[in-house]
């Protein structure tokens, strides 16, 4: 008998990972400030100009010196390691 292999879907959450406002992470395509998150799937579409987007991280590559930002969809991956922790999702009331 040949094992099953299932994947579970991906959270929402999971597939931005640590990508907060402020936070800096690397991979393979350059080094990214994240300056928005946007969970809103309409704007995010817009942003994406995809359909089927249900949220949108804008970055600017910290590593060029013309640093336009602009929106990507991508999901995180163990590609992307995080070098600063942006700021929380969330802030507790007092």
């Amino acid at each position: 008998m040949i094992p099953t292999v299932i994947t579970l879907p991906r959270t929402t959450e999971d597939e931005i990972g640590p990508r907060r406002p402020g936070a800096i992470y690397q991979n393979v395509d350059g080094r990214f400030e994240v300056l928005a998150l946007i969970t809103d799937p309409r704007e995010a579409a817009q942003q994406l100009r995809r359909d089927g987007a249900r949220w949108a991280v804008i970055v600017r590559d910290t590593l060029r010196p013309d640093g336009i930002p602009f929106a990507v969809g991508s999901v995180w991956t163990t590609s992307d390691y995080l070098l600063r922790e942006g700021a929380p999702a969330y802030v507790p009331a007092a």
